[in-house]
């Protein structure tokens, strides 16, 4: 079975081929392993509820074959975006620029540097085994978030930010960083986007220019690709876009790709959520297939699994199924339908 939990020491080596795999380009998943380290550290003091990290929590998860212990996926979440610093995008507006003598009334638009989404709780990280890829299981490890953050809503902010990967030419390079930020950095794109992964946007925000940037005024290449996901990114915002997440005004300051934001309280799955008592069988046959949680934040299990309605409150599941979530008769289950 395959199940979503928080991430430990021992899924290093696992998560760190996952980073590496051709899937990684469209994640922002780290693949340095001291950075990736340390973001398992963070992880793990987060879920035991370290105070130190107070406000700024940060949680990877990742789905684990149950049979082999291997790792198959991941998928994280800040707290707070910036994690205590200015969490920097581009916002997309217009500027009227008009003659009445020449008859001329056009609409420019313009990028504007900001950091309006800082604070707001961000959903990172995700990425995949290649195998894995269209199937219910990139779902399930991409919803477990939303299971997670919609039973401890005191957790997280009231609204969700994703930043999904712009689009790159066949040979990697990125119109929009070519056309902006390479005019600032004697440095290409893969080589600013190693130094963020090991640093923050910071640094390259606070070097890049203050200025309104006129989206006219850059390649053709680099406005075609304003606020447009890379190809391989589509399923996951065609998923979120299901969901209820929207393309906001903001784009990347990197790549250009677009932010995806919505309100927790206005998420299909969190607003379908029902929390029921365990009644565990042998078995469950003609069960629904749903995304099935437990009720606890150290110890988050979600799996995907057939439920059978029983009496009130009372929800049967398999001795299977109840092993995977760690519950046991008469504790809470949360569930979503598929």
């Amino acid at each position: 079975m395959l199940i979503v939990r928080p991430s430990t020491f021992s899924d290093l080596a696992s998560i760190e081929k996952l980073a590496n795999q051709n899937s990684a380009k469209i994640s922002s998943l780290p693949q340095q392993r001291d950075k990736l380290s340390e973001q398992i550290d963070i992880s793990t003091r987060s879920f035991a509820g370290d105070e130190s990290l107070a406000g700024v929590e940060q949680y990877l998860l990742v789905l684990e074959d149950s049979e082999s212990g291997g790792v198959l996926g991941t998928a994280g979440i800040d707290r707070c975006a910036g994690n205590g610093h200015p969490f920097y995008n581009y916002r997309q507006d217009e500027l009227i620029h008009s003659s009445h003598q020449l008859n001329v009334n056009n609409k420019v638009p313009v990028l504007y540097m900001s950091h309006e989404l800082t604070g707001k709780t961000l959903f990172r990280s995700l990425t995949i085994d290649s195998k894995y890829r269209g199937t219910e299981y990139f779902e399930l490890i991409s919803r477990a978030r939303l299971l997670l953050v919609g039973q401890f809503s005191e957790l997280f902010d009231d609204e969700i930010v994703i930043e999904i990967q712009g689009a790159l030419d066949d040979d990697g390079t990125c119109p929009f960083w070519d056309s902006v930020g390479r005019h600032f950095f004697d440095m290409d794109f893969a080589t600013a986007d190693y130094y963020s992964a090991i640093k923050s946007k910071t640094f390259i925000a606070e070097l890049m220019p203050s200025h309104p940037i006129y989206v006219p005024l850059l390649s053709e290449a680099a406005q075609a690709v304003v606020g447009k996901p890379h190809p391989l990114a589509e399923p996951n915002c065609q998923l979120l876009h299901r969901e209820g997440f929207r393309i906001g005004k903001y784009a990347d300051i990197f790549d250009g790709g677009p932010t995806l934001t919505a309100r927790v309280s206005d998420l299909n799955t969190v607003k379908s959520l029902q929390t029921k008592h365990v009644k565990v069988s042998e078995s469950t046959r003609g069960g629904v297939k749903y995304l099935i949680s437990n009720g606890s934040v150290s110890n988050f299990r979600c799996v995907i699994g057939q439920l059978t309605d029983g009496i009130g409150d009372v929800i049967r599941i398999s001795q299977a199924l109840a092993k995977a979530l760690n519950v046991s008769e008469r504790e809470n289950i949360t569930f979503a339908a598929l």
